[in-house]
């Protein structure tokens, strides 16, 4: 059964959101995949929520829309979360509460990161990337297979001709290392979305890269799953489902947040229908 909530995003707060559909729903999970990029509690200023608050009210908060999320998830599906470092260790315990299962800790690394002179500047993000059940879960490994050293450098006869699944690794800075930050690693070269770039929307100043929800959508869904993000700000996950094919559901408090994803969503599907 579908649910009403889908190819769209709504006003609200996310946990009542999920809990009063899932009551309506009898309990029945509905999403396939959830992409969450929640306030760091570092001060932001988001146009409804209020993003400096007492260490132990975050907490609570993180678990009350993680578990609303959770329970909302198929067992099939995934829980990617990104996060900035203050928080992410918390958020790795409240999901071992929650029963969810690890299966990648991944480091977004970007350019112009954060400029310090008491500390090393700060130019990443943390993605988490969870399941609900260990043994039944997507991953579509053709969709980000990459060459790997055995085709492109000791042209090894061994080597799969369809390529490999992206590396866990380690890595400095690409101006560092001219080899570095290859594609079948998973410290993602992805820049932020700069106020230069043309994908920038100018409502919402913390946009996510189309290009980074396309890998993680297209990895861990299947055309017409249903993709949610609790927190849709810019609306960049929406719009990305809907050109690879999935529904979508976008929650938001901030009406104008709203309001001008569904415009940035309209003007994406008018492009690419016209393509």
């Amino acid at each position: 059964m579908r649910t009403m909530l889908e190819n769209t995003i709504l006003q609200g707060d996310c946990v009542k959101v999920l809990r009063d559909e899932l009551e309506r729903r009898s309990g029945e999970p509905f999403v396939d995949l959830i992409f969450a990029d929640p306030p760091f509690n570092i001060g932001y200023e988001y146009d409804e929520y209020h993003d400096k608050v007492d260490h132990d009210e975050y907490v609570k908060w993180s678990r009350d829309w993680m578990e609303a999320c959770r329970d909302a998830l198929a067992e099939h599906g995934s829980f990617w979360i990104a996060i900035g470092d203050d928080y992410a260790a918390e958020i790795r315990i409240i999901a071992r509460e929650l029963n969810l299962v690890m299966r990648n800790w991944i480091i977004w690394y970007y350019t112009f990161g954060q400029n310090t002179k008491k500390k090393f500047s700060r130019s990443h993000t943390h993605i988490f990337y969870f399941v609900k059940n260990a043994k039944n879960f997507i991953f579509n490994d053709h969709a980000i297979r990459v060459p790997s050293a055995r085709q492109t450098t000791y042209n090894d006869k061994r080597a799969n001709p369809k390529g490999k699944v992206p590396d866990d690794t380690w890595i400095l800075r690409p101006q560092e290392i001219t080899d570095a930050f290859t594609a079948e690693e998973d410290t993602w070269h992805i820049s932020r979305v700069c106020g230069t770039f043309r994908e920038r929307t100018g409502f919402h100043g913390c946009q996510m890269p189309e290009k980074l929800l396309t890998r993680i959508i297209e990895t861990a869904s299947e055309p017409d799953h249903l993709v949610l993000d609790p927190f849709s700000g810019s609306g960049t996950t929406v719009v990305v489902a809907a050109d690879l094919g999935r529904r979508y559901l976008g929650i938001d408090l901030s009406e104008n947040y709203v309001r001008q994803g569904l415009e940035r969503l309209k003007k994406s599907q008018t492009l690419f229908d016209a393509v």
